[in-house]
């Protein structure tokens, strides 16, 4: 049984154009540098050879993580959805409660996560504790920095 990813239509056209970059300008870019270095003689010490060569078995693992990644895709639309619920691709307003810290995050895929843009990991501690639940609910969940306490502040499609 294969595994679907969710992800956001962002997060599908994110991956489809770093795709489109490794193949269409990234991997030619290689191949030059590998067939340059090849032309400096002996590739048993050429350094720069063993480099370029690296960076292609990095570039081909990269192009085949993505294009697995995006065959098992499922893109999720929720904006045909009322936002009365905690759900992947929400965009949700918290407060700490320890804090008083106001802190917005979206629910997003995992390839498509990123904390300094408020884009929270659908698997994330946070985003478990808070799929399923209600403006005015409040989670307590267990992060790095130790024990925290939300309340759901609002609940919005972006």
């Amino acid at each position: 049984m294969v595994t679907k990813v969710h992800m956001t239509r962002e997060g599908h056209e994110m991956l489809s154009e770093e795709l489109r970059r490794l193949k269409g300008v990234e991997r030619p870019a290689i191949s030059d540098a590998i067939r340059r270095a090849r032309e400096h003689g002996d590739i048993s010490e050429n350094a720069e050879y063993d480099a370029a060569k690296d960076k292609q078995g990095m570039i081909e693992a990269r192009i085949r993580q993505i294009e697995d990644r995006l065959a098992r895709a499922e893109v999720v639309d929720v904006s045909g959805q009322p936002p009365d619920r905690v759900r992947f691709g929400t965009t949700v307003v918290l407060e700490d409660l320890d804090s008083g810290d106001e802190l917005t995050y979206r629910i997003v895929g995992e390839d498509e996560a990123d904390i300094s843009k408020g884009l929270l990991s659908v698997t994330s501690p946070v985003a478990r504790a808070l799929i399923g639940k209600q403006v005015e609910d409040q989670v307590q969940v267990v992060v790095p920095k130790g024990k925290r306490s939300y309340e759901i502040r609002e609940i919005r499609f972006s």
